[in-house]
């Protein structure tokens, strides 16, 4: 079962990457990343408990693989609970103040849980945005789903990407979330799932390197 499990992630993993780079590759080539190439010094991930790992045991978190596959240190700054409000309250103290060079932002799925207003969602993200921008910094977005059964969220993050001209993966539980081989409870992936989840960011990462 294990090696079948295995097997599977594999090849999830090898059309994550054969997609990324012909996706990609054209996103990078009309769209000009804001700040590209930055002069800050740190690659900090910032969010909520998919940044923290929660799931999946030490060192098996998608920020500690994603490390080890670029080979460059990464500061995990993500809080299990975190919605958009929460991020943006600490925005200053665990990534601005850090001189980043990259943050890799992933917030807005506790605010669907909490059923926070998407306009306010997206209007936190904005700000957030904006101040790493004015910091001289690149933002990798990672987009969520809203919902099971319907995305609230369908075609929200994809417009704020574009808008906003940052580097960005589509739904990062996408093809992992109701996957029972790939998840430790009904929202956290478990350590194959996030092998999944850094190996979608790895192939955006390594362009804004």
């Amino acid at each position: 079962m294990l090696e079948s499990n295995n097997m599977k992630v594999f090849y999830i993993i090898l059309g994550i990457i054969a997609l990324s780079i012909a996706s990609y590759f054209i996103f990078f080539k009309e769209d000009k990343i804001t700040n590209y190439p930055s002069q800050g010094t740190n690659i900090i991930a910032f969010g909520d408990s998919l940044v923290q790992g929660v799931g999946a045991s030490e060192g098996a978190d998608f920020v500690s693989v994603l490390s080890k596959e670029i080979g460059e240190p990464i500061v995990n700054a993500g809080i299990s609970g975190n919605t958009t409000i929460d991020g943006l309250a600490r925005l200053e103290k665990d990534v601005l103040s850090k001189n980043p060079k990259i943050v890799i932002l992933l917030l807005g799925g506790n605010d669907y849980l909490r059923k926070i207003d998407k306009k306010i969602t997206f209007n936190n993200l904005q700000k957030m945005v904006d101040e790493i921008h004015k910091a001289g910094s690149m933002v990798l977005l990672l987009g969520v789903r809203g919902g099971l059964l319907r995305d609230t969220y369908r075609g929200g993050f994809d417009d704020f990407a574009k808008r906003n001209h940052v580097a960005y993966v589509p739904n990062v539980l996408d093809n992992i979330l109701g996957d029972a081989e790939l998840m430790a409870d009904q929202i956290h992936p478990n350590a194959s799932g996030y092998k999944i989840i850094a190996a979608k960011v790895a192939s955006v990462l390594r362009k804004l390197l």
